[in-house]
């Protein structure tokens, strides 16, 4: 059962149809008209396997009654839903994997734990692109080493055809991506739990064949990650991908106030809260449908083996499914959710409730990754002493 037919959920219940071990898929949404759109675009993968229902995923007693027989439910609503769609999962003894989006809700998802092992499930938070699978990319490099001292993790979604100045299409949520943009970034340095603005530390690489990429701090990119490696990592963080000139923008509007979301007066008795503003120029001047995206992970985790030093990278560039009219960006991130539940279901994971980190199996996501066309490439090599 996959709670939230748009661009998300529509792509994780599209990956489940798939495989033809699964024997039903149930897409819920409180607006008919995705539930419409989600049915065309499952057409071809359904079989007759797929259901669709109005069903108001704020109510979790509905989500309750409804989830009771299905094996898994995956949520792929907004972040602040999940909590009260965990503990209705467990009610249901329902296998429960989301997206993430808000560290201390994920948090407050894990400590079900004891619930979740006494009813027979797994609660599965943060399982999106980042955190998600950068989160398990990186895990896997860390296990190649004794010890670990860099994990330096980039993804970004980026237009195959940027349109100056900006340099940007939006590709999921405006909200989402503001508050990536508004909030505080948690790393780590010299091993200690750090927070950092948004968008700020600027790296500056070559991003073939497209010319020079930047990238800056993402806020809540780590969720639970840096905590999980703190004294154990020197230096961990999660920045954001974007061509030339994007953060600089972003940069301004967050300084100038467009982020705020407490209410100004823009004239006598109207308010007007900047946040909302940004968020409908930000669909006006970067949603583009029908154009093609692509999603980049970059990920370096430097340490030592065999007592010297080596890094490990983990690479992936994917694009803009036209086969089945899919962005990269609905791919990268619901991809690993349905990759996640599915093992769930299968009992490839453990009764109980974890952290990306601590829940989900590397070298099995991986594999199951590259079976869905992710051109994901990794190599281990020695650094000079």
């Amino acid at each position: 059962m996959v709670l939230g037919a748009g661009f998300q959920g529509r792509a994780c219940a599209f990956d489940m149809l798939r495989n033809p071990a699964v024997g039903s898929v149930l897409l819920c949404d409180a607006d008919t008209h995705s539930l419409a759109s989600a049915k065309a675009f499952l057409a071809k993968v359904a079989r007759g396997r797929a259901q669709f229902k109005r069903l108001d995923a704020a109510d979790p007693a509905a989500g309750k009654r409804q989830a009771r027989g299905f094996n898994t439910l995956g949520s792929c609503v907004p972040y602040f839903l999940n909590l009260p769609l965990a503990k209705a999962a467990i009610a249901a003894r329902a296998n429960f994997v989301d997206l993430g989006g808000n560290t201390d809700i994920v948090k407050k998802e894990i400590a079900l734990h004891r619930q979740a092992v006494k009813a027979g499930v797994c609660i599965l938070p943060d399982n999106g692109l980042g955190p998600g699978m950068i989160s398990t990319l990186a895990v896997h490099a860390m296990s190649m080493f004794d010890r670990v001292d860099e994990v330096r993790l980039y993804d970004g979604g980026l237009p195959q055809r940027p349109v100056p100045p900006l340099n940007y299409m939006l590709t999921f949520s405006e909200h989402g991506l503001i508050n990536e943009y508004a909030g505080t970034a948690v790393c780590l340095k010299d091993g200690k739990l750090t927070p950092l603005p948004a968008l700020s530390e600027l790296d500056s690489f070559e991003l073939a064949p497209w010319g020079r990429g930047e990238a800056g701090h993402a806020a809540g990119g780590l969720s639970t990650l840096a905590e999980t490696y703190q004294g154990k990592v020197k230096t961990m963080f999660n920045k954001f991908i974007r061509l030339p000139g994007h953060i600089p923008a972003m940069e301004a509007m967050r300084a100038l106030g467009f982020f705020d979301l407490a209410p100004i007066e823009v004239r006598t008795g109207v308010k007007v809260a900047p946040r909302e503003l940004a968020v409908k120029l930000f669909r006006r001047h970067f949603l583009r449908p029908g154009e093609e995206d692509m999603v980049v992970i970059h990920n370096v985790v430097r340490g030592i083996k065999d007592g010297r030093p080596a890094e490990v990278v983990h690479d992936l560039i994917d694009r803009y499914d036209r086969a089945n009219a899919m962005t990269a960006m609905m791919r990268t991130t619901a991809f690993p959710a349905s990759i996640v539940a599915q093992m769930a279901g299968e009992g490839r994971i453990a009764p109980g409730a974890y952290t990306v980190e601590a829940g989900v199996p590397p070298e099995l996501f991986i594999e199951e990754a590259r079976k869905r066309g992710f051109d994901l490439n990794w190599k281990f090599r020695w650094l000079n002493s």
